[in-house]
């Protein structure tokens, strides 16, 4: 590339990676501790929410401790409260509801609300400007700055204008540098700039291996007669084997809203599987189908969701900075939440940042917010239901639901039969060779309940800049050909759940396509590719989804 001009450059005590529920409520923390902090947030979306996507049933405890009066507010997002609580086993034609009674506590959502997370990011963003929060949606945070002994010194904004051929072009922009005393990343699940701090502070030395799930979601508007508000409905089952982590989720909320999805395990082993296919057959059940009858789908979205649990956390700071929401890994896996640990480690970063700022310190180590998290709402959370995934990954979905169930009882009286189990193989390392495993033959999308990827992917408003360098980098092309596809079958044409990949015939030889204008940056391919092989970069900022109410 030419010689490029320096950066411009602005100061701040505070910078934070991330407008989703971590970071703005991490920013309203800073400011309500000390309104004199600058704090700024730096967001790719091309507004806030435009790439949060989530079920999302909410636990409003987060809200609770970080706006406590935000239940009489009129413009609170959260207005649908739980009123029922399903939960069920499939089989291909029919469905046994288990009894709530025999379901752990922690697994109640009475209490809880459905509502857009996007709609919340929104409104948080809006609570934060108002608290003199500068917040910079459409800019990527593409490199983390350090200082002259490693410690981290803010982030760059990626360059706007870079071509294909890694040339600015006439509409080139040079990237801003936002340093600040202190820096937290609240990028989510496998964000680029956190899988490089991890490496560079080793911090992920001493726990598990991090694990993630695919999250499928699409946004309905249904016939009045169908929509049951404040309704909760999960499964698992059918149509996955009992090897197949995973299940579905149905909440009725809004003006005749339904969110459905689907979650699968990303450590799946046969590489024929198709998530995305999956939940298309999913929806076709008796059980599920009849509630879309003469609705219409809205919106289409999909995310890499983190699974790890308490023993996967990493280590959360680093000299300068430290890792929030579900950077961190806080997703409570069998609730299938993780806003509200979001907030609260945000909310636990803010308080311990604004302590060190007050004593003079500066791009130093928050070792506090390391050493207390366990003793948290956080850790409580996540130590009772550590098991839950390793089980279910161990014995298969039957037996395992079942001890990983009988593991959240007995945490509630403090003990685990189990003890701390440990995850094993990364996601990439359990797919097994394609001649090893049998194919799966999905059936054809009849555009009224089921759809193919590409128009779902149209419905996620989902948008890049062309002339720009590949977001989606292969760094060995032959190996990706030798294995990925000669061995594996090339799952990545299945496992992508918006039509990036694909192997085509071109003059009696395979080419491997990748169609980047699609990507939804879920971020799977990052996670599941078997040989690690294709790395996600963010590519110019305000590109991907735009999701409205996800």
């Amino acid at each position: 590339m030419a010689d490029l001009p320096p950066r411009e450059g602005m100061e701040f005590d505070v910078v934070i990676v991330g407008a989703g529920p971590a970071g703005l409520s991490a920013a309203i923390r800073l400011k309500q501790l000390n309104a004199e902090l600058s704090v700024v947030v730096v967001e790719k979306g091309s507004e806030v929410g435009a790439h949060i996507l989530s079920g999302a049933v909410i636990d409003p405890i987060g809200l609770d401790r970080l706006l406590p009066e935000w239940r009489s507010e009129a413009d609170s997002p959260l207005k649908t409260t739980v009123k029922d609580d399903r939960f069920y086993w499939l089989g291909h034609s029919g469905g046994l509801r288990l009894p709530n009674f025999m379901m752990p506590p922690l697994m109640n959502n009475h209490g809880n609300f459905i509502a857009s997370l996007g709609e919340v990011t929104k409104w948080l963003a809006g609570k934060a400007e108002a608290l003199g929060v500068e917040i910079y949606p459409g800019f990527a945070a593409a490199e983390v700055l350090y200082g002259e002994k490693g410690e981290v010194l803010g982030v760059a904004t990626g360059d706007m204008g870079i071509g294909k051929n890694g040339e600015p072009n006439s509409a080139y922009t040079r990237g801003m540098e936002l340093k600040g005393k202190y820096t937290l990343f609240a990028e989510g699940a496998r964000g680029n700039l956190t899988k490089l701090l991890l490496a560079k502070f080793n911090l992920a030395e001493g726990r598990d291996v991090p694990k993630f799930g695919i999250g499928l979601k699409e946004l309905w508007q249904v016939a009045p007669e169908k929509h049951k508000p404040g309704l909760v409905q999960h499964t698992f089952g059918w149509p996955l084997d009992n090897k197949t982590g995973g299940g579905s989720f149905l909440y009725h909320w809004g003006d005749n809203l339904v969110s459905v999805g689907f979650v699968v395990h990303l450590n799946y082993q046969n590489p024929w599987l198709s998530p995305f296919d999956e939940f298309q057959r999913m929806k076709t059940h008796p059980l599920i189908a009849d509630t879309f009858e003469g609705g219409n789908r809205l919106v289409y979205g999909a995310r890499a969701i983190t699974e790890g649990g308490y023993q996967s956390v990493p280590k959360l700071t680093f000299p300068g900075g430290a890792l929030i929401g579900c950077a961190a890994g806080f997703v409570n896996v069998p609730r299938i939440k993780g806003t509200h640990n979001a907030m609260l480690s945000g909310i636990e970063a803010a308080e311990h940042v604004a302590a060190a700022l007050a004593a003079g310190r500066a791009n130093d180590e928050i070792v506090d917010y390391e050493n207390s998290w366990r003793e948290t709402p956080i850790g409580r959370d996540l130590w009772k239901v550590r098991n839950a995934k390793p089980l279910w990954s161990r014995f298969g979905t039957m037996i395992g639901i079942a001890l990983g169930g009988l593991d959240m009882w007995t945490n509630t009286l403090g003990f685990s039969l189990f003890g701390t189990m440990g995850h094993g193989k990364t996601d990439a390392a359990s797919l097994k060779p394609a001649a090893e495993q049998p194919k799966i033959e999905y059936p054809r999308p009849d555009g009224k309940l089921t759809f193919d990827k590409l128009s779902s992917v149209f419905l996620s408003n989902t948008n890049h800049e062309e002339d720009q360098p590949p977001h989606l980098v292969v760094k060995d092309m032959a190996l990706q050909k030798q294995s990925e596809l000669g061995v594996f079958g090339g799952p990545s044409a299945r496992y992508c759940p918006a039509g990036v990949y694909e192997w085509v015939q071109e003059g009696g030889d395979e080419k491997f396509v990748i169609n980047a204008q699609n990507c939804v940056h879920c971020k799977t391919c990052d996670v599941k590719d078997p040989n690690q092989n294709i790395t996600w970069v963010p590519p110019e900022g305000s590109g991907g989804p735009n999701y409205p109410n996800m």
